[in-house]
């Protein structure tokens, strides 16, 4: 949604907020606020006020505001909008136990509390000493309103929503309708879970006398057997899983694009996201939720990957390696310019960033390291150890190495003087260098790797 936010501001010429919502203290973690950082700053997508930055109408943290939301949580009370509850966490289970086991058609909080003071609240059941402060839902509460995605739309009744806490934290509901309003938010753009909650935030609205900004709600992603993806579940529901995978924000931010939007240019769904902002409208959202399909995903990656300059592809898994702690920090110096020169040789088969260095695994393993796979092996024809003979033979006196060089020469001795057919020729030599049955082109590797190593390989197998 953070795209589709940005889009927006960027096709309309407004500003992009970063604000963390943190008032849930019971979820929070210490380093979400640094995981939002990290995955906007890696996807691209520029904020241009919030925490790290300031601004105009800060602080952007809501654990940081709590002094601005007190007053409208008084201003409610005395004009009769919202009261104090004194329920303890266990007479709600119960009650809520209790409707569910009578079917009822509406539940929700039974406003006991409501209209009572606290010295008889006390006299009763499930009293609790610090109380909450919950919204008067009126019984003619207007459920529709309008989304700029899904034209007019009907909302559930919803029952006396807690707008302040008992540890003195407002919820979600009280502090985005004051944080939107007091920081000139004009459009919101949140997931369709939230459609249920609208119609509260709208009713805050007009009883604080402020006007409501314009709302979009996005459909939900749903895994390829349409269930709804799961955050606790699904470890790609963490964006920044997909840089440790190898994925491209490049890339990964053109899927998200297309989940629920039709491609920029008709029949060709390879975008830039300013390509995307430019022409942006919310009539072109799709309502439907949309399939995670990462094999879609994997084919954009590899297209993008395929299509960046070999040195700039080198410095990317360069620093994935380094990212994930396949590299130290910092990296080798004579690792980095190997992979370097080798990474023309492996780009047109990555799909993803993690895949380079086992391609290339056996170009940094030592000679008597070099593990050779049992299933290569057993793959070979019985000459296999005749043609590594021969293979050392014209090898051993090739006055240069470079790839053309050692092609020639093995196709003359194998090929040619042998009659062998290339696959049976070169097959043995590939295991004994790679110790895999696939490797990236044989005789580009064979340079890479250096004439001493070759030989010794060779002679080793």
């Amino acid at each position: 949604m953070s795209a589709f936010n940005l889009a927006f501001a960027r096709h309309t010429g407004g500003q992009f907020l970063l604000r963390i919502e943190d008032t849930d203290r019971a979820r929070f973690q210490a380093d979400s606020e640094q995981q939002i950082f990290d995955t906007l700053s890696w996807l691209g997508l520029d904020w241009d006020e919030g925490p790290d930055k300031g601004g105009p109408v800060g602080p952007y943290r809501q654990s940081e505001r709590l002094d601005t939301y007190q007053p409208f949580v008084d201003q409610l009370i005395a004009d009769g909008h919202a009261y104090y509850c004194w329920c303890t966490p266990e007479r709600l289970k119960d009650l809520r136990h209790a409707q569910d086991k009578a079917k009822l058609s509406v539940t929700g909080y039974d406003r006991l509390c409501y209209g009572k003071t606290r010295e008889e609240r006390a006299q009763l059941p499930g009293f609790s000493e610090t109380p909450v402060v919950r919204m008067l839902i009126p019984d003619d509460l207007d459920l529709t309103f309008h989304d700029l995605i899904r034209g007019e739309v009907a909302a559930p009744r919803p029952d006396d929503q807690v707008i302040l806490k008992a540890d003195g934290f407002p919820t979600y509901h009280l502090a985005v309708v004051v944080d939107d309003h007091l920081m000139g938010i004009t459009h919101v753009v949140r997931g369709e879970e939230w459609i249920s909650s609208t119609p509260k935030h709208l009713l805050l609205y007009r009883w604080l006398g402020w006007a409501p900004p314009e709302f979009a709600h996005m459909p939900l992603l749903r895994n390829t057997d349409k269930s709804k993806i799961s955050k606790r579940k699904n470890p790609a529901a963490r964006l920044l899983w997909f840089r440790e995978q190898g994925y491209l924000p490049e890339a990964l931010l053109n899927f998200l694009e297309l989940l629920a939007y039709p491609p920029v240019h008709d029949g060709d769904e390879v975008q830039t996201f300013a390509e995307f902002a430019a022409g942006f409208d919310w009539a072109k959202v799709n309502t439907t939720g949309p399939i995670f399909d990462l094999s879609k995903l994997g084919w954009l990656n590899g297209h993008y990957i395929r299509s960046l300059e070999p040195d700039e592809l080198a410095r990317r898994i360069a620093d994935h390696a380094v990212e994930t702690g396949a590299w130290p920090t910092p990296p080798d110096p004579a690792a980095v310019d190997l992979l370097r020169r080798a990474t023309p040789l492996i780009q047109e088969r990555l799909t993803l960033l993690s895949e380079a260095l086992p391609k290339l695994a056996f170009l940094y393993a030592a000679d008597e390291d070099l593990v050779v796979e049992a299933e290569a092996v057993a793959g070979l024809r019985d000459d296999a150890q005749a043609i590594v003979d021969a293979a050392l033979g014209v090898l051993e006196t090739l006055p240069s190495w470079d790839h053309d060089t050692i092609q020639a020469a093995l196709r003359a001795t194998l090929v040619d003087e042998r009659g062998l057919k290339p696959k049976f020729a070169f097959a043995p030599i590939r295991v004994a260098i790679t110790g895999q049955r696939v490797s990236p082109p044989l005789f580009e590797s064979m340079e890479l790797l250096g004439q001493a190593s070759c030989l010794t390989r060779l002679r080793r197998f």
